[in-house]
């Protein structure tokens, strides 16, 4: 529908002399011009207005007056004429009907008529009539028009937009904006702010939405409209409420406006958008465009232009906060790409950020930088008892993954002595308070009763409470935004310190888990290294001084090999402690008989450990020897038999006894077991690791950093040879590193093929990383059909894809491609290049 402007009611036909609507009274008709004088062109008629692009119709009988003045009276005229608005690019068109003889009774000037009018609010009518002038020319046929008149008056409708916002009847104002674009384009800038702010105040995902179309139409025609504080509201309200890809997009659109967010108000942005997997994997890419704006000191802080620019700077709190979330939801590849980036824009990390440090490395397997970290952190101060279990848990999983087992050795005896003498020292102190609390002499402490702060128990920022713009204006400094980024931060490190499985504490002192046991003894049996598993073990009793010898390490070690039927395995370790001088109770050694027993061709195995028994003066409980009583006369050694038998009766042990010798040997085991079942849970769901694998990824990741892609492609190629087959960080290491060099996206492509072969035929698998940092490789260097390939993957794999950053990468350097026809002759491959282009472009909404 077309709008008709004000000046249209000045230039229309003379009304009936009855009234036509109830209110309504037609505007006079203006005077009559006088006859201008005869020039080359034709005189303009006075209903034509100043914007008028159309000539009156060629024929005779619409003439002028004056050209014609005896059919003047009773002809007058009629004309077709395009009359514009105000706005240059909106214009309306309309019927201008003049004599009454020529129009039906359908017509508005007679009560009978249907007509609409608008009100003064700009509400829209319909005018039907019949025209017929079939009778005065050729040229037109009788025909019926329906013509939209509307009122121009944009003001009311801004009125009508703010009305509805304060009485949040959203709806109505939503209707009210799209009349004002139809009719006068974007609204002015107060009002269009308090539209943003009110749709973003309700945290509703619709709303939300219509917020955001609000700005990114406003961007396009008038993005001076369009203030800082407004955006920066709807991007939190976005971040808050889930949607982080529409949220970086408005940061984005601030930074293109340079409207430059400060830092405390950006930091919060994206602590809510760290909340989720994908919005951590927005606000590192978001991090990393801001942050190239400020590498190598490209901006001057000595120019005051400058400050707005500067105060965005990222922060070490803003790094914190990513690196943590990178970690929480496992994209370490770009946490790691940002953690080089912050020495480039002269950031220096914090103490607690030396220990996110650490964990990146770790998950990424450099153990080499975790030591270089190592004294810094024995050095630092100010390091609270979970950092340090974070840090240690980290250096103990890398040495497990290298195979470097002396070196977690040498960590797990000195936490183990380290925590002895703390404990004697605990003891002396308590020794102390007790003699002084007996002599009745009370020393001046105070006992404090633990501080919860509740950070942690507080609901922070949740998407049920509803923002308030009045309250985030009045605070210029975001000062409450940077509290909430802290108090996230926080909670996303309570979330990480939940994946500390290898170190744990009490009373502030480090100790390893189980779990770390469990492992720890899985990797000596794989290597098959008895001797320095039972040398660890033996010296890790003695160091953790067990309360009875069946909870001690080697028991329980020994009940998990021969829960897991590694029966060899168990009689080395026992004949170890034998050797060693440690006496084993009578459970290892009835366990043990009893699984040989029960496979039953260990006759030899048998005798030796009731030999070893004997001479240990081990004395084996009356179910043992009815196991081996049954396996000799199984294998047909009545001897044998006889002599157990003989042996058994000879026993002090009555039968009465031996439900009670039962349940004890029950309880000791249940009280040590946890280390057994760790360990048969590891061994039974863990897969063998291959440790070189690291090595040479650590050699690949080297050449990469120093740009030495030659020298990386030939260790990739040994690696092979070696039967080492590469996985997901090797080729992440590549990528990127022919990404740095610049130009080289042929060897990815390459690499691509390589990799689609290695997931055929082995478990390899595509993480959102490495097939994110394939993609923006294929793309810059204009490769479609290979984008398109890994586009489909990461559909199929239910992966996001920031559609947004590949929109600007074409913009950047595909813009004019494939824009005209196409070639009448062109090969296969060039057609299909051509259309997995225009399909690329159709899929980032181009076309």
């Amino acid at each position: 529908m077309l709008a008709l402007c004000s000046r249209v009611a000045r230039h229309r036909v003379p009304p009936s002399p009855r009234p036509l609507l109830s209110g309504f009274s037609p505007p006079p008709r203006p005077p009559a011009r006088p006859s201008p004088v005869r020039s080359a062109s034709p005189p303009r008629a006075p209903w034509q207005g100043e914007g008028c692009s159309l000539p009156a119709l060629a024929c005779p009988h619409w003439a002028p007056a004056e050209r014609h003045p005896a059919r003047a009276p009773s002809l007058q005229m009629l004309r077709v004429g395009r009359i514009c608005s105000r706005s240059s690019t909106r214009a309306v068109s309309s019927f201008l009907v003049g004599p009454r003889h020529l129009i039906g009774h359908e017509s508005p000037h007679f009560l009978g008529s249907k007509c609409c009018w608008t009100n003064r609010t700009g509400a829209i009518g319909f005018l039907n009539t019949k025209l017929n002038i079939g009778s005065y020319g050729p040229c037109l046929s009788t025909l019926t028009e329906t013509i939209l008149v509307q009122a121009h008056d944009p003001s009311l409708l801004a009125l009508e937009i703010e009305n509805a916002i304060d009485q949040q009847r959203f709806d109505d104002a939503w209707r009210a904006y799209e009349k004002h674009i139809h009719m006068d384009g974007v609204p002015r800038k107060s009002v269009l702010s308090k539209l943003i702010t009110g749709f973003a105040e309700t945290c509703d995902a619709h709303w939300l939405n219509q917020s955001y179309n609000v700005v990114n139409h406003a961007f396009e025609e008038k993005s001076k409209l369009l203030e800082k504080e407004p955006l920066i509201f709807l991007s939190l309200a976005l971040a808050r409420s889930s949607l982080p890809n529409l949220s970086i997009n408005v940061v984005r659109k601030l930074i293109k406006m340079e409207a430059y967010p400060p830092v405390a108000a950006w930091s919060a942005i994206v602590a809510h958008m760290c909340q989720t997997a994908t919005g951590a994997f927005l606000a590192a890419d978001m991090v990393m465009e801001i942050g190239y704006l400020f590498q190598n000191n490209r901006v001057d802080p000595r120019k005051k232009s400058n400050r707005p620019l500067l105060l965005m700077k990222p922060n070490s709190l803003t790094f914190n906060i990513i690196l943590t979330a990178s970690l929480l939801f496992g994209t370490t590849k770009k946490a790691e790409q940002l953690l080089e980036l912050m020495p480039r824009i002269g950031l220096k990390p914090d103490v607690s950020s030396l220990i996110v440090m650490a964990r990146i490395y770790e998950q990424n397997g450099h153990r080499d930088e975790i030591q270089k970290l190592r004294r810094h952190v024995n050095e630092a101060c100010g390091l609270s008892e979970s950092e340090l279990r974070q840090f240690y848990d980290c250096l103990l999983s890398c040495h497990l993954k290298f195979g470097d087992l002396d070196s977690a050795v040498d960590m797990i005896l000195d936490m183990l002595k380290k925590g002895k003498n703390t404990k004697r020292s605990l003891e002396a102190a308590k020794a102390v308070l007790e003699a002084v609390e007996n002599n009745k002499i009370y020393l001046p402490y105070e006992k404090t009763k633990p501080v919860n702060s509740g950070s942690s128990n507080k609901s922070v920022c949740t998407d049920s409470q509803m923002l308030n713009y009045i309250s985030f204006f009045k605070d210029k400094s975001f000062a409450r935004l940077e509290l909430d980024a802290r108090e996230l931060l926080k909670l996303l490190s309570d979330k990480l310190q939940e994946q500390v499985g290898l170190v744990k504490s009490e009373y502030g002192i480090l100790y390893p888990t189980e779990t770390m046991y469990a492992k720890l003894v899985k990797a000596f049996l794989e290597a098959n290294k008895i001797s320095a598993l039972a040398s660890f073990l033996v010296k890790a009793s003695k160091e953790d001084s067990p309360v009875s010898v069946e909870s001690s390490f080697v028991v329980q070690v020994i009940n998990a090999c021969i829960s897991l039927g590694w029966l060899e395995q168990a009689h080395d370790l026992l004949d170890e402690m034998r050797f060693s001088g440690i006496r084993v109770g009578s459970t290892i050694y009835s366990s043990l008989l009893k699984a040989y027993c029960k496979e039953g061709h260990h006759e030899d195995d048998i005798a030796a450990l009731l030999k070893d028994a004997q001479q240990a003066g081990i004395q084996l409980d009356p179910s043992c020897y009815e196991d081996l009583i049954q396996s000799r006369a199984h294998h047909n050694n009545t001897t044998g038999a006889l002599n157990l038998f003989k042996e058994l009766k000879s026993l002090n042990i009555l039968k009465a006894g031996q439900n009670e010798f039962e349940m004890l040997v029950q309880g000791c085991n249940n009280n040590g077991a946890a280390l057994t079942t760790k360990l048969v849970e590891e061994v039974r769901s863990g897969h063998p690791v291959n440790h070189a694998i690291h090595d040479w990824n650590n050699v690949i990741h080297f050449f990469c950093k120093k740009r030495l892609m030659h020298d990386a492609h030939k260790a990739l190629g040994k690696m092979k040879a070696l039967g080492h087959t590469p996985n997901a960080q090797t080729f992440h290491s590549l990528v990127t590193g022919y990404a740095a060099v610049g130009g080289k996206y042929v060897e990815v492509t390459d690499l691509w093929g390589e990799m689609k072969v290695l997931a055929t035929s082995s478990s390899m698998n595509f993480d959102q990383e490495l097939l994110d940092s394939l993609l923006y490789c294929f793309v810059r260097g204009g490769f479609f059909l290979r984008a398109m390939e890994v586009i489909e993957m990461m559909e199929k794999g239910k992966m996001f894809i920031d559609k947004y950053k590949y929109k600007s990468l074409w913009l950047k350097y595909h813009r004019t491609l494939y824009k005209g026809k196409a070639p009448k002759v062109q090969t296969e491959a060039q057609l299909k290049r051509r259309e997995a282009a225009l399909h690329f472009k159709r899929w980032i909404g181009l076309t």
